[in-house]
């Protein structure tokens, strides 16, 4: 029988995977002989992990209920917004609690403990938290506000809540930081991972940030888990409130104290600028300028500047 040179090498082709695949046991077995070492990282539990792509859908659920008419196709008016937010508020309760309850279910499977409440309290921790939306609201009202005032070139409130990374990495953190001290594990970094990959804004939900918090720009500010900022703060991009480097032995013992430093009420932090240690106090109203580092603290009504640089111009030979 005369074989089409085409067929042939099809037929060549599926030979010469199933060769391929006669290798793939091994493979496997040696995954699952990995799996089984004690120092592995794989999970292995009867209870599921939460959905990072649930999480993510309620963080937009939460800027819908705070931001009404902004972030839903609908037009509402004073009629319909109590609907509106009774709708949106039920589709919450329930995606949240349910998300929670995975993150209990979660974290106490990783520690070998049984969750027999879980589902109650995650039920719990949603109303609780759903409790704060006018308190976060009106939060995020003076942050806006301050974003408005605190930038010429924002032409309308509007502007600033839609297009603005930092008022959506603030947004964001605040949500994150109630769930954080709720205790709720996973949530919180989850949703603040989101929204750093998103705007390149890294704020730990760990941090207290006061009122009318703006940050111009964004792009790669840092702040850390114990930062303490008052009233009033304006930060521009490339800011970093960090911690002192450590020995890898203290890493444990200083897991629980502060290491970032405290921001005091109406100051101003321009570009670049590193402030790090947790004892560092930067006093109300000071000024620090672009590039700065600090490792220590500054009293109130401080101006903190570089020295400036000599400038070498070289022109052409002519």
């Amino acid at each position: 029988m005369v074989i089409n040179p085409k067929e042939e090498m099809r037929l060549a082709a599926i030979r010469g995977l199933y060769d391929y695949r006669e290798d793939i046991p091994e493979i496997v077995e040696k995954l699952v002989e990995i799996h089984n070492d004690v120092n592995n990282f794989d999970r292995e539990s009867s209870e599921p992990v939460p959905s990072r792509d649930a999480i993510i859908r309620i963080i937009h659920q939460f800027r819908r209920i705070l931001f009404p008419g902004y972030f839903a196709p609908v037009k509402l008016d004073k009629v319909s917004l109590q609907y509106y937010l009774g709708q949106e508020a039920v589709l919450l309760f329930e995606q949240l609690s349910h998300q929670i309850t995975l993150c209990l279910k979660s974290d106490n499977a990783g520690k070998g403990l049984s969750c027999v409440y879980c589902d109650e309290q995650g039920r719990e921790e949603a109303i609780r938290f759903m409790k704060q939306l006018p308190e976060l609201k009106v939060l995020l009202t003076k942050d806006v506000q301050a974003g408005y005032e605190g930038d010429p070139a924002a032409g309308s409130l509007d502007e600033i809540i839609l297009c603005y990374p930092g008022i959506l990495a603030v947004t964001v953190y605040r949500i994150a930081h109630h769930l954080y001290r709720q205790n709720i594990p996973l949530m919180p970094r989850i949703i603040s991972e989101y929204v750093h990959g998103l705007t390149g804004i890294d704020i730990h939900p760990g941090a207290n940030i006061g009122a009318s918090f703006f940050i111009d720009h964004g792009v790669g500010v840092v702040i850390g888990a114990t930062a303490d900022i008052g009233n009033r703060v304006r930060i521009y991009q490339g800011v970093t409130l960090g911690a002192l480097a450590i020995p890898k032995e203290d890493v444990e013992r200083l897991r629980t104290k502060k290491r970032h430093p405290t921001i005091e009420d109406d100051v101003i932090i321009y570009a670049g600028a590193t402030i790090l240690g947790g004892e560092t106090v930067i006093g109300a109203g000071s000024v620090i300028g672009g590039n700065v580092w600090l490792t220590e603290s500054v009293p109130p009504g401080t101006k903190v500047f570089i020295k400036k640089p000599e400038l070498i111009l070289k022109g052409s030979s002519r």
